[in-house]
C-alpha cells in the first residue's frame, strides 16, 4: 500500500496554521500557535498523514473516490458529509462500515455550521455534492442552485475560514458544446442547461475566491465518467438495466451526440494527482480520449449483452441537448503527470458485467419513473425507491 506523503501533509497544515508564510518560513509569532500545533501534530503520531472531508461521497464519483483512497492510500482518515439525496446510495460504500478510518455524516453543504464544523477538521475539502441529472434540472432547477451554487459558497467559505484546501470537482458541461476541436482551461464558459449554469457559478465563485481572499482552492473539469456505483437514471446503467429488464434502449434524437467517456477509476487517480500537485487557483480538465456517440455507445454496450439493435428505441431529443463535448487535458498531462490507464473497451466490459452481476445494488432503486425513456417530461419530480 502506497501511503500518503507525510511532508505533504505536514504542508498543509503548516501553511493552514499559519506557521508558513508564502515564502516557507516558519513563524511562531503567537503562543497560542502552539495549541493548534498540537491538535494536528497527535493524528501524525497515531499514523494519520490526512483528514479527507468528501462531501457527496455516497453518490457515483465521489463513493468510488473514497473506495480508491481507502483502498490504495495508508495513512488517511475520511468524513463523508452527505445528504442521501436520490442519486446517494449508502450500499456504495457498505465495505467501510465499521471501518475506523471512515465516518459518515448526513447532511447537506447548504447548512453551514454543520460545514464549518467539519472543514474545521479536515485538512483537506473535495467537493463532489452536487445535483447532476440534466434532466431533472430541466423539470426543477431550484435544488441544482441550493446544492450546485449555494453549496458551493458555504464551502469556500469554511475553508476561507479555516485555510483548507478545496478542491470542487466539476464538469465538462459548463463549457457547452463544441463542433470540432477540444475545450481548453481557457475556453469561456456557455452553459446550456440549468444544471451546467449552476455549475459554472460555482467555478467562477472558486476562481475568485482565490483571487479575492487567496483561498487554496482548485477546479477540475472532466468528460462522461461510467462505471461501478452510477446510478440507473444515466446513460450506460439505464441501458443495462432496461436492457436486463426486456425494456428497449432509449436513444435521444438521432443518437448523434457525441461524448468523451472516462472510466471512473481513472477520474478518480487524476483528482488524486491534482490534490497532491496542483496549484491554488487553477482548472484541469480530465479527458481520456474516447469520443463516441450515444448511438454507437448503445450499441456496444447491447452488443456485450448479447442483444441485437432491435432493443434500440429512437426518442424524443432533450430540450438544450449539447450535440458534441471534448477536453483538452493537455495541461494536466504535462503539468502534473496524470495519464489514464484503463482501456476504454475493457473498462467498459467489466462495467457491463460489474450490473449484471450486482442486481442486488440496482434493483431497490429502479422504478418506472426512473427508467422512464424520456424523464425530463414528467410532470412531477421523480420517485426513487427505497
Amino acid at each position: 500500500m502506497i501511503s500518503v506523503s507525510w511532508l505533504w501533509s505536514l504542508d498543509l497544515r503548516l501553511m493552514r496554521r499559519g506557521l508558513f508564510s508564502a515564502t516557507e518560513s516558519f513563524r511562531f509569532s503567537q503562543v497560542g500557535q502552539l495549541t493548534s500545533f498540537w491538535n494536528w501534530f497527535v493524528p501524525l503520531v497515531r499514523g494519520v498523514f490526512l483528514r479527507v472531508l468528501v462531501t457527496g461521497g455516497m453518490g457515483f464519483i465521489g463513493s468510488n473516490f473514497i473506495h480508491h483512497l481507502l483502498s490504495s492510500q495508508g495513512g488517511v482518515e475520511v468524513v463523508n458529509l452527505d445528504n442521501l439525496s436520490y442519486g446517494s446510495n449508502p450500499n456504495n460504500l457498505k465495505d467501510f462500515v465499521g471501518d475506523g478510518r471512515y465516518t459518515f455524516v448526513k447532511g447537506s453543504i447548504a447548512d453551514f455550521a454543520l460545514v464549518s464544523k467539519l472543514v474545521g477538521d479536515a485538512d483537506v475539502v473535495v467537493n463532489f455534492a452536487a445535483e447532476t441529472h440534466v434532466d431533472r434540472s430541466i423539470v426543477d432547477p431550484t435544488p441544482f442552485l441550493q446544492t450546485n451554487t449555494f453549496g458551493a459558497f458555504n464551502l469556500l467559505e469554511a475553508c476561507r475560514k479555516y485555510r483548507v484546501r478545496l478542491l470542487h470537482v466539476s464538469t465538462d458541461e459548463v463549457y457547452g458544446d463544441i463542433v470540432a476541436g477540444s475545450f481548453t482551461e481557457k475556453d469561456r464558459l456557455n452553459p446550456s442547461n440549468p444544471y451546467s449554469a449552476t455549475k459554472a457559478a460555482a467555478d467562477l465563485l472558486v476562481v475568485a475566491y482565490h483571487r479575492t481572499y487567496g483561498v487554496d482552492a482548485l477546479v477540475t473539469r472532466c468528460t462522461n465518467n461510467f462505471g461501478p456505483y452510477q446510478f440507473p437514471e444515466k446513460l450506460l446503467p439505464k441501458v443495462i438495466v432496461r436492457a436486463r429488464l426486456g425494456l428497449k434502449a432509449p436513444v435521444y434524437g438521432s443518437g448523434k451526440n457525441i461524448r468523451d467517456w472516462i472510466y471512473v477509476q481513472d477520474h478518480c487517480e487524476a483528482l488524486w494527482t491534482v490534490l497532491q500537485k496542483g496549484r491554488a487557483g487553477e482548472v484541469y480538465n480530465i479527458s481520456a480520449g474516447n469520443e463516441y456517440d450515444n448511438l454507437t455507445l448503445v450499441k456496444k454496450v447491447l452488443e456485450l449483452m448479447g442483444k441485437d439493435e432491435s432493443f434500440i428505441e429512437f426518442v424524443e431529443d432533450r430540450p438544450g441537448h449539447d450535440l458534441r463535448y471534448s477536453l483538452d487535458s493537455t495541461k494536466i498531462r504535462s503539468e502534473l503527470g496524470w495519464r489514464p490507464r484503463f482501456n476504454f473497451d475493457e473498462a467498459l466490459k467489466f462495467t457491463v458485467e460489474w450490473y449484471l452481476k450486482n442486481e442486488w445494488w440496482w434493483k431497490p432503486l429502479v422504478s418506472e419513473e426512473l427508467l422512464h425513456p424520456t424523464p425530463w417530461k414528467l410532470d412531477r419530480t421523480i420517485r426513487v425507491k427505497r
